[in-house]
């Protein structure tokens, strides 16, 4: 009898899951720079399980396992990756070391900064209550003691399309993907071309703000002038095309051709077309092809076929001496990258491919870039590169939108009116108490890196920019702002260099502003709030958490252009953004 229950005893421990019955182990840490620096949000990647763990605020971390020895890998933004294996009875201090080559990439330059308000404040604001994203929101800063702050403008505008393809999959959207100014630049909101032949004009507005009655919003509509094609010297294009293995799916390279061959329907006679791929091998199919000869192009383009690994460093040298090869001197010389990001490059490449990106921009080759079927956006270098290029970046994730920047945005994707654009906004404190710039959100790495600055962008032609404030009134001219008396905010200083001169220009403002009604003001600023407020419900904005999805499709639905379709299909949107994230919320 007692052999019989041993047996049994026996049987039931081997039915027990083995996870059940291994000793729990704690494994207890945190993560630093070489400054000492406590480092949040760190990757931690366990090797057994392959789960993923955060550094928390203070850069510490604890991981319940069931081994007592384990490898894990930490990784962050700019720093070098380090994996260790770890035992449990230890506390593991963890030191990350600046990775200089990937620095040198990933730009660390600055979107949006604020003139005296130092990096240790904004170190601040990603303790404790930011997501695991590498870009940290601006806050609210006093008007007085920082009255002037300064932007980089561009009509980059691919945040949008992979917001897209992220809800389209019924996917949440990474907090890195959402940048609220490219999101605006999506749009092109109700362009009106400067007058008496500017190269730039603004146009500003204030009202009410929709998810906080007690605040308001201020608006800078800046618009380019037009180009007329006809008049507009040659232009050498470098299609420089990955056709690699990883770009053999139906999103990703047939999309391209499409998207290029609807771009050299465009082409005129003294026009030119090279083109290099990179996959299985790397190489010039085409190489100066008059714009006249369409057949011939179409016909290379279309025989493009994907495979082989991705040389992605060998591809852009390539195509950088191609296009100094045929430059054209007083004309429009650019390379197209199109690619899903995946460069197979080691440490030392990059920083050679960062530097000679930023050399060829000096000698006017100018960069696109085109991004296609990507899986992870915040790791995508070639945004990073596009900024090195002077240059733009779309991302495409249909032949709609194939043709809507290589077509339809012709002239603003492959042109240029300006270089080296910034804004230097100046706050009345008078009128202001506290603002926070809407978007122009910096990278972490951005604020730790005492020598990241703030570059100028590249705009393109008959483009309409917004740029929007968030602004607590003082509260002693509250009922100033409100009675229609003309105001004087803020001053404009939009500084540039003309593309076709090189000539050093500005434009100075101090604008009479009359305080309107929010139902009562334009249609393009109110559908503008609403996609805000959907960029800020997407990212988990700590200036929205009281704020429904409710909330944001009502103010789009109330505010969209019906006729035009990017507008109608920001509700499609954010409904389908409103079942995703209420779900999530019913689950948590």
């Amino acid at each position: 009898m007692l052999a019989l229950k041993n047996i049994l005893y026996i049987a039931i421990l081997l039915s027990i899951p083995s996870a059940v019955l291994a000793q729990p182990y704690y494994i207890r840490g945190k993560v630093q720079d070489e400054k000492g620096n406590l480092l949040q949000n760190v990757t931690i990647l366990q090797s057994s399980t392959g789960y993923k763990y955060y550094s928390g605020n203070t850069g510490s971390f604890g991981i319940t396992t069931t081994k007592k020895i384990d490898t894990f890998n930490f990784s962050f933004s700019g720093y070098i990756t380090q994996k260790l294996v770890v035992n449990a009875t230890d506390f593991i201090n963890v030191q990350l070391k600046i990775d200089k080559a990937s620095s040198t990439l990933h730009g660390y330059n600055l979107s949006s900064f604020t003139k005296n308000l130092q990096r240790e404040v904004q170190e601040q604001w990603f303790v404790g209550d930011e997501t695991y994203a590498s870009t940290i929101e601006n806050r609210f800063v006093n008007a007085a003691s920082y009255p002037v702050t300064s932007l980089k403008l561009n009509v980059d505008r691919a945040s949008y399309s992979n917001i897209r393809r992220f809800l389209n999959m019924n996917s949440e959207v990474p907090a890195d993907a959402v940048r609220i100014e490219e999101m605006l630049n999506y749009f092109n909101f109700k362009y009106s071309e400067p007058k008496n032949h500017k190269t730039f004009e603004i146009q500003t507005t204030l009202t009410a703000c929709p998810w906080n009655s007690t605040n308001q919003l201020l608006f800078a509509k800046i618009t380019s002038k037009k180009i007329n094609l006809d008049t507009l010297p040659p232009t050498h294009l470098v299609f420089l095309i990955d056709v690699s293995g990883s770009m053999d799916m139906p999103n990703r390279l047939p999309i391209l051709k499409a998207g290029f061959n609807a771009l050299v329907n465009n082409l005129r006679a003294k026009d030119s077309v090279s083109l290099v791929v990179y996959g299985g091998t790397v190489g010039v199919l085409l190489n100066a092809v008059s714009g006249v000869n369409k057949d011939s192009i179409f016909k290379v383009i279309d025989a493009l076929e994907p495979g082989g690994s991705t040389p992605g460093e060998s591809g852009i040298k390539l195509a950088y001496s191609v296009a100094k090869a045929h430059f054209i001197k007083g004309g429009n010389n650019r390379v197209i990258l199109a690619t899903d990001g995946d460069f197979n490059v080691g440490l030392k490449s990059e920083d050679e491919l960062a530097q000679l990106v930023s050399k060829q921009k000096e000698s006017g080759i100018y960069l696109t870039c085109l991004g296609v079927g990507m899986g992870n956006y915040k790791d995508s270098k070639i945004q990073v590169l596009a900024q090195k290029g002077n240059g733009n970046f779309a991302y495409i994730d249909s032949y709609a939108e194939a043709e809507k920047v290589l077509l339809k945005e012709f002239m603003q994707t492959l042109y240029t009116v300006a270089d080296d654009v910034h804004l230097d906004v100046h706050l009345n404190p008078a009128l202001i108490k506290d603002y926070r710039i809407i978007g122009f959100d910096n990278k972490v790495g951005a604020i730790r890196d005492s020598l990241a600055v703030i570059e100028g962008g590249e705009i393109g032609p008959a483009y309409s920019l917004l740029v929007a404030f968030e602004i607590v009134p003082a509260v002693e001219n509250v009922e100033k702002v409100k009675s229609q008396s003309p105001l004087q905010p803020c001053t404009f200083n939009l500084t540039y260099t003309e593309t076709a001169t090189k000539r050093k220009c500005s434009l100075a403002e101090t604008p009479d502003i009359r305080y309107q009604k929010f139902e009562s003001t334009d249609s393009m600023y109110r559908f503008a709030s609403a996609v805000i407020l959907f960029g800020s419900l997407l990212r988990d904005s700590e200036f929205t958490k009281s704020v429904s999805w409710n909330t944001a499709l009502e103010l789009a639905m109330q505010s969209v252009d019906m006729t035009n379709a990017s507008q109608k299909e920001l509700l499609g949107l954010i409904q389908e953004a409103k079942k995703i994230y209420s779900k999530r919320k019913r689950h948590s």
